[in-house]
C-alpha cells in the first residue's frame, strides 16, 4: 500500500481556514464531499457563538458567495446534510439541508455566483414535529420524527411509542423546487436511526431507546412495500407486506413476532454505515464488524482489535469496492468483505483522520488531514484474483461423483470426459462462471455469453460463498497458531452448513463424524445455527429448521454403511453434542424432532424415521454410550422417555420412578398420561394398584390414585388383582399382626365402594328405557 499526497489544501478556497479547523482540537462531528468532490462540508460539534458551524469549502479556488450556516439553542439544531442528483443536467446536484423542526433548505452552487438558496420548505406535517434522523434514497427523503404527546404534562415514558417514519419525494425542476406528498412508513414507533441504501432503509434503534424494541432491525423495501424484521445474531428473520396504510403501525408490524423477539438480547451495536454494496456494516462494543444483507441475513466480516471499545472511542467504516477500510485509535485497516482476510494494516502518522469518496477508483482510499488529502492505492496480490486450477477442477470431481452415484452403467465416468461436454453440461458451465469469475476484475456479467450471465446472476451468492470458503481454508494453513482456532470455528459452521444443504451420502457422513470429533464445540454452535436453535419468551427451545434440514438430521444410512470407523448417524451426533454441552434441552430437542416426523409422515409409516427405531430410542441409545452413569443420567432418561408420549416408554418411565421410589413424581406421571389413552389409563391402574398390594408407600396418594380406576374393571377384577400381587411370608398368617405394612379391606374400602357406586356398562346401555315415564310400555297397533 503506497501512501500519495493529493492535495495540500491550498487549492480549496479559504484553504488556510480549513487547515485550521481540521487542526484545532474540535473535531468536525461530519465530513462529507460532494458527489463531483469539488466541495467540502464541515459540521462542527460545538463553536463559539460568533462563527458558523457548517462551512463549505469549494476546490481550485472556485469564485463565488460562501455557504456558512450557524446556531445556538434554543434555536432548532441542524440534522442532515443531504446531497441530491438534479435532473436540470446531467451530473448536477444540489444540497438539501434538514433542519430539527423540519425546516429544508436546498442549495445549489453555480459557478463565478457561488451557492444560492434555491427554496425553503416545510418537511414535516405536524408544527410540533421534530426530526431526529434523516437520510436520502433515491428522489425522496426518509426521516424520523418525534411527535411529541397532546398533553403538556404528558409523562414521557408512557408515550415511548411517539415517533413516526415517512418519506417524501423531493422533485428539483427548472421551475423550482417542489416537495410530494407526505407517506407514512411507519407510525407509533420507537426513535430509529434511518440509513438508506440505494433500495432499502435500515431502521437501526437509537441508543437511548428500549430495552424490548432494541433487541432487532427493520429493513423497508420500498418498491415492494415490504418491511423485514431481523435479529440478526439469533438468526430470526421474518418479512410482511404492507398492503394498506392501517398496516403500517408499529404494533401492528409485530404482532406475529412479539413473543419470540422477547425472549432475544438487545443488539450490540457501536457503529453503523452503509455499504456501497447496499447492506448495512454494523460494529459491535466488542470490535466485531458484520454485515446485514438487505434480507436479513448476518455475516460476520472482521474483528477489530482491542478489545471492548468505548461508546467516546469513534470507529469510522468506508468500503471502496470489495474492501472495507475502518479507522480506530490511529490504526488503518483494510478488509476483504468477501473473504474476511485483512489485506492491510496502517498505523497512521496523521492524528484524526476522515474518509472522502474516490472518484472513479474502486482501488483507491482518500483520507482527509489537516495536512492535505492523502491517497492511499492498493493492489490485491497477483494470485488473489487469478483462478486457481484446483478450484475449477473441483466442480468437475464433484460432478463425476454426482453423476456416478446416479448412473445405472458400469462404465466409469472420468473429469475427461466430463470435460469434453456431450450428454453433461451442467460442469461446463459451472467451471466456466467459475473461471471467469476469478479473472474479471470488472462486472462479473462482462465477457459470458447470455445463458452464463444469467446462470450467474442466480449462482453470485453461492458463489461467493464458495469462494470465500476457499479463502478461509487457506487462512486456516496459513495463519498463526494464535489465530487457527477462531478461523477454525467459521470453518466449521461452514463447512456443516454446506453439507446440510447436499446431499448426506455415506462419505459426507464420514466428513461430519470427523468434525464433530475434532472440533466439537464449534460444531455444537454450527449445528445451533443451522437449526435456528433458541429459546422463546417462556424459556422453552424452539428450532426454526428448514423441513430440507430436518430430512438430513433425520437421514439414517444403511446398516451396511454404519459398521465402518465407528460412524454413527447425524442425529446421534447431534444428540451427544446436547449431552456435552446443553444436556437440558435434548428432552426437547427429542420432542421438537418428534413433531416434524409426525407432522412428514404416518405414525404406522415405514419409510419414515419412525418406522424404523423410534426416535427416543436412539437418544437413549447415545446415553447409555456414557462411561459414568450418575442421578442426572436417571433424569435424563425419565425425560426422554416422558418426551416421546409412546404407552410403552410413558410404562418404563413409570416402572424406573417405582424403582427409584419417586413415589410423587409417580402419581403426578400417573395422572398427566392416564388421559392419553383408555388403554394406557388401564396399564398404569393396574402397575400402581400392584404396588398399593405390596407395600404401603403409595398410602397418602390413595385419593389421587383412586379416581384413576378404568371404568371397566369390576370389584372382583380389582380384588383378584391385589390377591395375586400380595407379597409372600415365610411365616404363617394371623389375624391380628404387629407389623404396620399390611393391606386391610379399610384401606381397599374407599376404591370398592366407588366401583361398586359407578353404574355398570349394562346399566348404561339401558339408561333409557329404565327413566321412561310410561311403564308398561303402550301396546303397539294391530295390524287388520
Amino acid at each position: 500500500m503506497k501512501l500519495r499526497q493529493v492535495s495540500d489544501l491550498s487549492d480549496f478556497s479559504r484553504g488556510h481556514w480549513l487547515r485550521e479547523l481540521l487542526y484545532r482540537g474540535e473535531e468536525p462531528s461530519h465530513v462529507q464531499s460532494s458527489p463531483d468532490g469539488q466541495h467540502l462540508l464541515l459540521l462542527q460539534k460545538s463553536r463559539p457563538p460568533t462563527l458558523p458551524r457548517v462551512v463549505a469549502f469549494q476546490r481550485h479556488s472556485i469564485a463565488g458567495a460562501d455557504l456558512e450556516r450557524s446556531w445556538q439553542p434554543p434555536q432548532p439544531a441542524l440534522v442532515g446534510l443531504l446531497f441530491l442528483q438534479s435532473p436540470v443536467a446531467p451530473g448536477s446536484w444540489v444540497l438539501a439541508v434538514v433542519w430539527e423542526h423540519g425546516r429544508t433548505e436546498v442549495w445549489h452552487f453555480v459557478v463565478a455566483v457561488g451557492w444560492q438558496l434555491l427554496q425553503t420548505l416545510e418537511l414535516c406535517q405536524g408544527a410540533r414535529a421534530r426530526v431526529v434522523s434523516v437520510c436520502s434514497q433515491g428522489a425522496s427523503l426518509v426521516w424520523c420524527e418525534e411527535r411529541p404527546p397532546l398533553g403538556a404534562h404528558s409523562d414521557m415514558s408512557k408515550c415511548a411509542f411517539r415517533f413516526c417514519v415517512c418519506a417524501r419525494a423531493l422533485e428539483v425542476g427548472e421551475q423550482g423546487v417542489r416537495l410530494g406528498t407526505v407517506k407514512i412508513v411507519l407510525h407509533n414507533s420507537p426513535e430509529y436511526q434511518v440509513l438508506a441504501s440505494p433500495q432499502h432503509v435500515f431502521l437501526v434503534p437509537a441508543a437511548a431507546g428500549f430495552a424490548t424494541t432494541s433487541k432487532f432491525l427493520l429493513i423497508w423495501h420500498p418498491e415492494k412495500a415490504e418491511f423485514t424484521i431481523t435479529a440478526p445474531s439469533a438468526g430470526f428473520t421474518h418479512s410482511k407486506v404492507l398492503r394498506s396504510s392501517s398496516e403500517s403501525d408499529f404494533r401492528k408490524l409485530l404482532l406475529g413476532s412479539v413473543g419470540l423477539l422477547s425472549g432475544f438480547a438487545p443488539l450490540d451495536i457501536h457503529t453503523s454505515a452503509v455499504s456501497n454494496s447496499g447492506g448495512l456494516l454494523l460494529v459491535s462494543t466488542k470490535g466485531s464488524v458484520s454485515m446485514v444483507e438487505p434480507d436479513g441475513t448476518q455475516r460476520h466480516i472482521f474483528d477489530l482489535e482491542g478489545g471492548p471499545l468505548a461508546q467516546e472511542s469513534p470507529v469510522q467504516l468506508k468500503t471502496f469496492g470489495s474492501i472495507l477500510a475502518c479507522v480506530l485509535a490511529g490504526v488503518l485497516y483494510l478488509v476483504d468483505q468477501k473473504s474476511g482476510r485483512l489485506v492491510e494494516k496502517e498505523v497512521l502518522s496523521m492524528k484524526k483522520v476522515h474518509f472522502l469518496e474516490s472518484q472513479g477508483e474502486e482501488d483507491s482510499i482518500q483520507l482527509l488531514s489537516h495536512t492535505g488529502i492523502y491517497s492511499f492505492s492498493f493492489s490485491k496480490p497477483e494470485d488473489s484474483s487469478r483462478p486457481e486450477p484446483c478450484l475449477v477442477e473441483m466442480v468437475f470431481e464433484e460432478a463425476c461423483r454426482y453423476y456416478q452415484r446416479r448412473s445405472l452403467s458400469s462404465s466409469k465416468l472420468t473429469v475427461e470426459k466430463l470435460k469434453k461436454g456431450g450428454t453433461f453440461q451442467a460442469p461446463v458451465v459451472l467451471a466456466a462462471i467459475l473461471q471467469h469469475s476469478l479473472h474479471q476484475k470488472q462486472k462479473p456479467a462482462q465477457g459470458l455469453q447470455d445463458t452464463y450471465a444469467k446462470l450467474l446472476s442466480t449462482v453470485s451468492l453461492e458463489l461467493q460463498s464458495y469462494v470465500s470458503l476457499e479463502l478461509l481454508k487457506t487462512c486456516v494453513v496459513c495463519a498463526p497458531e494464535s489465530e487457527v482456532e477462531s478461523y477454525c470455528k467459521e470453518l466449521v459452521e461452514q463447512e456443516v452448513s454446506r453439507i446440510l444443504q447436499s446431499d448426506m451420502d455415506k462419505d459426507n457422513l464420514a466428513y461430519l463424524n470427523s468434525v464433530f470429533a475434532s472440533f466439537p464445540k464449534a460444531a455444537w454452535k454450527a449445528i445451533r445455527s443451522c437449526l435456528q436453535l433458541q429459546q422463546n419468551g417462556d424459556g422453552l427451545l424452539v428450532a426454526r429448521a428448514t423441513p430440507e434440514v430436518w430430512k438430513k438430521v433425520l437421514c439414517q444410512p444403511q446398516l451396511e454403511e454404519m459398521g465402518q470407523n465407528g460412524m454413527v448417524p447425524l442425529f446421534e451426533l447431534i444428540c451427544t453434542s446436547f449431552l456435552r454441552f446443553k444436556p437440558k434441552w435434548l428432552p426437547r430437542f427429542v420432542e421438537l424432532t418428534q413433531q416434524y416426523v409426525s407432522s412428514s409422515w404416518s405414525y404406522s409409516s415405514k419409510e419414515g424415521p419412525e418406522g424404523q427405531v423410534p426416535l427416543y430410542k436412539r437418544a437413549l441409545g447415545v446415553l447409555a454410550q456414557k462411561n459414568k452413569h450418575g442421578e442426572a443420567d436417571d433424569e435424563m432418561e425419565l425425560e426422554l422417555l416422558l418426551c416421546s408420549k409412546r404407552p410403552k416408554a410413558v410404562l418404563q418411565a413409570l416402572n424406573l420412578l417405582i424403582r427409584l421410589k419417586q413415589w410423587q413424581r409417580v402419581v403426578e406421571v400417573a395422572e398427566k398420561f392416564s388421559k392419553l389413552s383408555p388403554l394406557l389409563n388401564k396399564e398404569i391402574f393396574i402397575t400402581l394398584l400392584s404396588e398399593f398390594a405390596q407395600h404401603r408407600e403409595l398410602d397418602p396418594y390413595l385419593d389421587r390414585l383412586w379416581p384413576l380406576c378404568p371404568a371397566e374393571l369390576t370389584a372382583s377384577d380389582i380384588l383378584t388383582m391385589v390377591l395375586q400381587h400380595l407379597p409372600h411370608s415365610q411365616e404363617d398368617p394371623v389375624p391380628f399382626s404387629s407389623e404396620g405394612n399390611q393391606l386391610t379391606v379399610g384401606l381397599l374400602k374407599p376404591l370398592l365402594q366407588r366401583v361398586v357406586q359407578r353404574p355398570s356398562v349394562q346399566d348404561e346401555m339401558y339408561s333409557d328405557a329404565l327413566q321412561s315415564t310410561a311403564f308398561p310400555p303402550p301396546t303397539p297397533p294391530r295390524e287388520h
